[in-house]
Formats: C-alpha cells, sequence, structure tokens
C-alpha cells in the first residue's frame, strides 16, 4: 500500500471498506475523506466519536427528506448513516463505557439500515427464520418488477462487520442482476450477539440448512438456482456448510478461509503459540494480558474481534477458534465453489490457494491483484471488478444448474 488512511492497520482498513461501499452507494467518497482526515492520528475513542458525529448528522437529513416525501434523498441518507454507524462501531470497545454506548449506537445503526430496506423498489420483506428453539432475523430483498421463482442469494455475513457490508459487497450487486438475496444475522453476528447474546459456533452447516429449508419452501425462490456467498470468515463457514449441505448449486468464498485460528496466530507469533500448545492455560492467559495491558488499540481490537465467541479467558478462546477448520470435511464439498484469492491477504494469506487444492469437486480460484487496485481482504476498493468476475461466474452456474 502506497497511502495510508490511518496509522492503525484497523482503521486504514475500515476506510477503504467505507470508500469501496460507495460504488453501491453505501457512503459518500467526500465524507469518508472528510472524516478520515479528522482522526488519521486519532485513538479509538475519537475515531467512534467522528463516525457517530457523521452517522447523525446523516440520518437527521434523511429523516427530514422523508418528512418532506423526498424518498429517494432520504433512502440513500439512511443507507449512509447506517455504513457510518456501523464504521463507528469497530471501535466501540475503545471507549469508556462500551457496552453502553453499543447498546445506543447499534439500534441507531440498524434502524437506519431498516428504513433504507423498507423504502426500497419493492419494499424488503423482514422475515424470521426458524431456527432451533429460536428464529434468525433477517431480509428477503427482490429486484424491481420481480415475478415467479427467481434465482435466490444467500449473503453470508464473517465474523465482525455491519450488515451494511454485506448488503453493499453482495446484496447490492445480486439485485442488480435479478437475484432475490437473503439478509440475515447468524449465530454470534450483529442482532443476534448484541441483543440475544448468541455467539459463534463452527458447525454452520446447522445455520445454513434451516435456512435453505426455509427459502426452498417459498414459491418465489427457484429450487434449482440457490446460491450462497460469504465474506471474511464466512470463507470459512460457506465451505463448512457444503460439505453437509447440497441443496445449494453454486457458492463464493470471499476470500478462502481453511482455519479461521490462523489470523489469530499470524499476529500472536510463534512463542504465544507454543505456549498456548504446552497446555499452560494460567501461564499463556497472564503473559498475553499483560501484554495487552500495555496496547491499549491492541486490546481494544482483541476485545472486539473476541466478543462473538463470548469467552474470556484467550486460553480458551484460542481453544474453541481452534475448532473453526475445514480441513477434515472438505472432502465432503461438491458444490461449485468460486474462491477469492485477493493480493495482500492479511488475515489468511495463502489460505484461498489450499483451500482450493482441498476440493474434490468443481471449483475456480480467481486472483485479484494490486496492479488492478482490487487487493487486500474482500478486495475492499476494487468492487466493480470483484462484481464483474464473481457474478458473471456465478450466473453461468445458475443458468446451467436451472437448465
Amino acid at each position: 500500500m502506497t497511502y495510508r488512511f490511518h496509522q492503525n492497520v484497523q482503521f486504514d482498513y475500515e476506510i477503504r471498506l467505507a470508500l469501496g461501499s460507495a460504488w453501491r452507494q453505501g457512503a459518500d467518497v467526500g465524507e469518508v475523506l472528510a472524516t478520515a482526515a479528522t482522526v488519521a492520528d486519532g485513538d479509538g475513542q475519537a475515531w467512534f466519536t467522528a463516525w457517530v458525529e457523521l452517522a447523525r448528522r446523516v440520518r437527521e437529513r434523511a429523516d427530514r427528506c422523508a418528512s418532506e416525501g423526498r424518498t429517494v434523498s432520504a433512502r440513500d441518507g439512511w443507507l449512509r448513516a447506517a455504513e457510518y454507524y456501523g464504521r463507528a462501531l469497530a471501535a466501540v470497545d475503545a471507549v469508556a463505557d462500551p457496552e453502553q454506548r453499543l447498546g445506543e449506537v447499534f439500534p441507531e445503526h440498524r434502524a437506519c439500515f431498516d428504513r433504507f430496506l423498507r423504502v426500497g423498489d419493492p419494499p424488503a420483506e423482514p422475515v424470521s427464520i426458524p431456527y432451533e428453539d429460536t428464529s434468525l432475523p433477517g431480509f428477503l430483498v427482490a429486484p424491481p418488477g420481480a415475478r415467479g421463482p427467481l434465482p435466490t442469494l444467500i449473503a453470508n455475513n464473517g465474523s465482525d462487520g455491519p450488515i451494511t457490508s454485506v448488503w453493499t459487497l453482495l446484496g447490492a450487486p445480486a439485485v442488480a442482476r435479478g437475484y432475490r438475496v437473503l439478509l440475515f444475522d447468524g449465530p454470534g453476528q450483529q442482532s443476534m450477539l448484541f441483543e440475544r447474546g448468541v455467539p459463534f459456533r463452527p458447525d454452520w452447516e446447522a445455520v445454513i440448512t434451516p435456512v435453505v429449508d426455509f427459502l426452498l419452501a417459498r414459491p418465489d425462490v427457484d429450487p434449482r438456482r440457490l446460491a450462497l456467498a460469504g465474506v471474511s470468515q464466512a470463507g470459512y463457514w460457506v465451505p463448512r456448510a457444503l460439505a453437509f449441505e447440497h441443496r445449494i448449486a453454486a457458492a463464493v468464498a470471499d476470500p478462502g478461509v481453511v482455519r479461521v485460528a490462523d489470523s489469530w496466530w499470524h499476529n500472536l507469533g510463534p512463542e504465544l503459540r507454543g505456549l498456548w500448545e504446552s497446555g499452560d492455560r494460567e501461564a499463556f492467559d497472564g503473559f498475553l494480558q499483560e501484554g495487552l495491558g500495555q496496547d491499549p488499540a491492541l486490546a481494544a481490537t482483541w476485545r472486539w474481534r473476541a466478543k462473538p465467541y463470548g469467552i474470556d479467558s484467550p486460553f480458551d478462546l484460542l481453544t474453541e477458534v481452534s475448532r473453526y477448520d475445514v480441513t477434515p470435511v472438505a472432502g465432503r464439498i461438491t458444490t461449485p465453489l468460486l474462491i477469492t484469492d485477493p493480493d495482500g491477504e492479511h488475515f489468511w494469506p495463502g489460505a484461498a490457494r489450499e483451500l482450493y487444492d482441498l476440493l474434490p469437486g468443481p471449483k475456480q480460484l480467481v486472483r485479484f491483484t494490486e496492479e488492478e487496485g482490487a487487493h487486500l481482504h474482500c478486495e475492499p476498493m476494487g468492487r466493480a471488478l470483484f462484481e464483474q468476475r464473481v457474478f458473471d461466474w456465478l450466473d453461468g452456474r445458475l443458468a446451467r444448474a436451472g437448465g
């Protein structure tokens, strides 16, 4: 990267995601750059405050537009506001009262996104997907003029991204191409975590199979043209689910992930891994907590990434994350799977190729390069190129599946 927007690696990446979302009207480039300039050297508190203030200004303007009957302006504003609230939440664990601020800001974020979806053409349909002894909340979004059974994309979010991200990364381009799209929160994701306290689980087939059951019971979903696509950590969840759920015609993992824990060990280093492998829980927790205590920014990032697992002990957390490994079941995957492999992948470098090599069935590995401007995790600023390559592939696969 020849230019950085922030000295904090996470915040720099969040800015890139926001800029990339402008391709699907999730942000305004000027608003993003102006806000980024005010926090270029700031800490987590400054970051959180700046993005919340921007989100609230944009939301207030959208609300005024709605009251004046200016629906297009209101809808655009609500989406941008939701995006900015989502960026703010990436630093919520760096503020003095994180749980209180999360409890305030997350409902504002979701209210804006819900308003955006409800005034669409056509309005999105709120859905409740039966799941074990509860349900998964979601929305079905259809293209304008939708009639009859349509190809349908299940948009699977990652570990800690806002729902606005999975919308601009996957949902909006799918709807633009005539797909029906399901947006949902699974265990450990967004409303399921923040409002219901439900953590992640490694056996994601237990999530996707109820989702597929729900969709195939609807007459507006073409059962032969059902696709699954996931971003970030869903690069693990998608292949994991495909190993057991075979009613999906084609799928995308952006990027490919084999072992989720690799993204943690990549930053912690071999010495800490050796200590963890020794089984000395007390020593590992003490050493890591001492290090986090000396680096508030790193500690805040750790808390944010650990939150969806609901585990306080670092030793126990990494023990749990180590269960998220697709290697034992990869040989069962027969669904055609496209795997993205961007230059500069900083969470799971090399995993896309490793996953590709593990797959016995139809597969496609798609490179995204720095020369194209489509590098880094989930290609944040190469969205047009991503959509062209990935959705052209999906279109072809679903056309064949539908006869």
